[in-house]
């Protein structure tokens, strides 16, 4: 079981950036809280660190008072993108868009580490083993609304072609909005027609080179 943050580390997070996450401290008190998991160091110069999705739920913890008896018990597995659908789905708002917008640095990160030029604007091996989540992720984080209950949006899931995704959605300009989107992270998306129901989806990939 990882140990929780000491006393000074919880300052440390306390007093992150509400909105990015950015966090101030000196090296070796980073790279604490890197190494829990707590932080992630950013790839670009000036090499900023950031919280984490853990990082930002301690913050949270920290923060929140005791929940009521009938509280629901937050979701197991840790951050998980919006596919559009879900009825039970994280609730919108800021603390929401801290997560996804840290999630997001750090799949750039990933993007850095894993691919062989260290490139971060091309896809890399995780996003094409997870190819929903990972395209979901990229629409969530430039801010489209998944579909919910009630609600328009994009909609993400998996198609039989190999690498591909379709993403869906309620008209042709919202279709639009998140092909640009998806090409922007590093995807190829074209529109296409079901030839039994006559509706319009984006089939997207991760862009190779």
């Amino acid at each position: 079981m990882t140990r929780p943050p000491t006393a000074a580390q919880r300052r440390m997070i306390e007093a992150a950036d509400p909105v990015t996450g950015r966090l101030r401290g000196t090296e070796t008190q980073l790279a604490a809280l890197v190494k829990r998991g707590l932080a992630f160091r950013h790839a670009r110069p000036p090499h900023d660190h950031f919280l984490t999705p853990a990082g930002h739920r301690a913050r949270e913890a920290e923060a929140a008072p005791e929940p009521a008896p009938e509280a629901p018990k937050p979701t197991a597995g840790g951050f998980a993108a919006r596919v559009g659908g879900e009825e039970d789905g994280p609730p919108a708002g800021p603390a929401r868009a801290r997560e996804v917008h840290s999630a997001w640095q750090g799949l750039l990160e990933l993007r850095r580490m894993t691919n062989p030029d260290g490139a971060m604007d091309r896809p890399c091996g995780w996003e094409r083993q997870h190819l929903v989540r990972a395209a979901a992720l990229a629409l969530e984080a430039a801010g489209h609304p998944p579909e919910g209950t009630g609600t328009g949006g994009y909609r993400v899931r998996a198609t039989p072609q190999p690498e591909a995704v379709a993403v869906r959605g309620p008209d042709d300009a919202t279709l639009r909005a998140c092909a640009a989107t998806l090409e922007k992270a590093g995807w190829q998306a074209g529109e296409h027609t079901d030839p039994r129901t006559r509706e319009r989806y984006l089939l997207a990939s991760p862009r190779r080179v």
